[in-house]
């Protein structure tokens, strides 16, 4: 029981922020929300996914990746593939050149399935390729780049590049997956309508889920000796190597770690959303999860889940309110948030969540020693 309580859940604090965070999009938002607003929430929880890994990469790792919409995009595009696929029946393709091919791809003359499409017939390799192709990505970026000490601006702007020359290979492959359109028109999963309120319902949940599972993992992991060396190799990487470690690996764990969770949030998008293009992939995708990381704090798992609904909150309430100058008023939320809470929404709780842990504290007190109490005055009563 301790090792839940403070290796997955952070301690007191930790679970108190744990069950509020469960509670508010597990219960609150359900309550409150409707559907459509509710499936809106969760496109805003997928991209919390990413916002989590740049936690682990960044705030403690020290590794600024402004190219994590490359593997947001790249489970989103795993998954739209499959479900593509299952839209694409020979008998839903009937009108077609070519039944059983995507449309986009008999409107550019393809007359068969490319080969690299086949195996996402499958859905439980599709599931497998949400998780695998984005790790082995990350791995030869990060093989690449750590082991020549490739690190700081240098590695973030390397990341952005990567981002830049993916979207421009996706965009100009109009044939093979669907170029600057993207893969549209996902109707079905396994003959299951993904487009009913029911099932916006039911992803909004999974998705929940998988984010809370995602956010004990993070703790799991940095709360373990590798979570203490992540700290050291930020702060005095050249001490760490002298010790005898090899940093180069670490770094690249925790990067393939942190393509793994951007992944299922792609996937995760791919399924509320219904669709999958290039605009996931580029530059603003992956500079936005970094705003979405700083406002929530970027030393905090669940503070940056709280960064990107704020910061997507604030987007679509300006967009409806203000839509001359909506941007303005982002960029001012998020100036005032850097200047007046450093250490983002994380500090405030840090600084304040006294307040509620105390409450709560004394509260499981009086419950355990309530009944401890009755029990001896009882005792003395028979004794006497």
């Amino acid at each position: 029981m301790n090792f839940v309580y403070e290796k997955l859940m952070g301690g007191k604090a930790g679970f108190t922020g744990f069950v509020i965070l469960a509670v508010l999009i597990l219960l609150v938002f359900p309550l409150f929300l409707d559907v459509f607003r509710l499936n809106l929430v969760g496109k805003y929880l997928t991209y919390a996914f990413p916002a989590v890994s740049l936690v682990l990469l960044w705030g403690y790792g020290g590794i600024l990746s402004l190219g994590q919409g490359i593997f947001f995009g790249l489970g989103g595009y795993a998954m739209a593939m499959f479900l593509k696929l299952e839209a694409s029946s020979p008998e839903n393709t009937a009108i077609q050149s070519t039944p059983g091919i995507p449309d986009f791809m008999d409107w550019n003359q393809l007359t068969e399935l490319p080969w690299f499409w086949v195996p996402f017939e499958s859905f439980t390799f599709t599931l497998i390729a949400i998780l695998v192709v984005p790790a082995v990505f990350a791995y030869l970026i990060g093989a690449a780049m750590f082991k020549r000490r490739v690190g700081g601006v240098y590695f973030a702007i390397i990341t952005q590049v990567i981002a830049v020359i993916l979207t421009v290979l996706i965009v100009g492959q109009q044939g093979f997956i669907g170029g600057i359109n993207g893969i549209t028109d996902l109707r079905t999963l396994h003959g299951w309508d993904i487009t009913s309120d029911s099932a916006k319902m039911i992803f909004y949940y999974v998705c929940c889920f998988l984010l809370l599972a995602v956010v004990v993992v993070g703790r799991f992991i940095l709360t373990s000796k590798f979570g203490s060396l992540l700290l050291a190799m930020r702060d005095k990487e050249d001490r760490v190597r002298f010790s005898g470690y090899d940093v180069s690996n670490f770094k690249i764990f925790i990067f393939c770690i942190a393509a793994m969770f951007s992944a299922i949030g792609g996937a995760m998008f791919t399924l509320q959303v219904g669709f999958m293009s290039p605009s996931f992939v580029g530059i603003v995708p992956s500079i936005e999860m970094v705003i979405f990381c700083a406002v929530g704090g970027r030393m905090s798992l669940i503070g940056a889940i709280y960064g990107t609904l704020l910061i997507n909150f604030g987007k679509t309430t300006f967009s409806e309110s203000f839509p001359q100058l909506w941007l303005f008023l982002m960029g001012g939320l998020f100036i005032a948030v850097v200047m007046f809470f450093p250490n983002g929404l994380a500090g405030i709780w840090q600084s304040y969540s006294h307040y509620i842990t105390g409450p709560l504290a004394r509260l499981k007190s009086s419950l355990i020693k309530g009944p401890a109490a009755r029990g001896a005055v009882k005792l003395s009563e028979d004794v006497g």
